[in-house]
Order: C-alpha cells, then structure tokens, then sequence
C-alpha cells in the first residue's frame, strides 16, 4: 500500500525577493518555521531569507527531489515564471499552508 505523504519543493525569498531559496521536504510548515526562526544555519539564514513565495506538491519522494534539482540549476528568470502566476505580490504564503 502507497503512503499518503506528500512531498513539497518550495521557493522561499527575502523582504526584497532578490535572493531565492529552493529546497524539499515532507513537512512544509515545519521546515518554514524553521526558516523564519533562523534555526538553519546557511545560506537562508545569511540572506534573511524568510517568506515561504511558491510550493509544488509531489506524492512521491523521488520526482521531489527530481524537481528541485531541475529548479536549482535553470534560470532565475524561470524561476520568476513560475512565483509571478502562482503568487504576484510574492506575498508570504505561510499563513495558508
């Protein structure tokens, strides 16, 4: 039997949405508090970054993953065309997942 989990990509931005961040997880609202709360030491927390702007989700692990690294690797103008669509204001959609 196939477990029911879902699997989130998300992009998270700065105040200014100049800096971006992709990442992968099974628990969204978790891992965004963990963001917010600088409690991950790298490159989300030396950039402030801290709104939750776009999220995909998979059922399985794998095509997760699979789109993260697709994600990582293309164009920030890609990346731009997927937020704008999903969300415009690039508001932080924290408070809705």
């Amino acid at each position: 039997m196939k477990s029911s989990k879902q699997y989130y990509v998300y992009f998270m931005a700065n105040m200014t949405n100049v800096a971006l961040y992709i990442g992968v997880t099974s628990d969204i609202k978790r891992r965004v508090f963990e963001h917010k709360n600088k409690l991950v030491k790298g490159f989300t927390e030396k950039y402030d970054i801290d709104k939750l702007v776009y999220y995909e989700i998979y059922n399985d692990p794998e095509n997760a993953i699979f789109r993260e690294k697709r994600l990582k690797g293309s164009p920030r103008a890609r990346k731009n065309k997927l937020v704008e669509p999903f969300n415009p204001q690039w508001l932080d959609l924290y408070d809705q997942i």
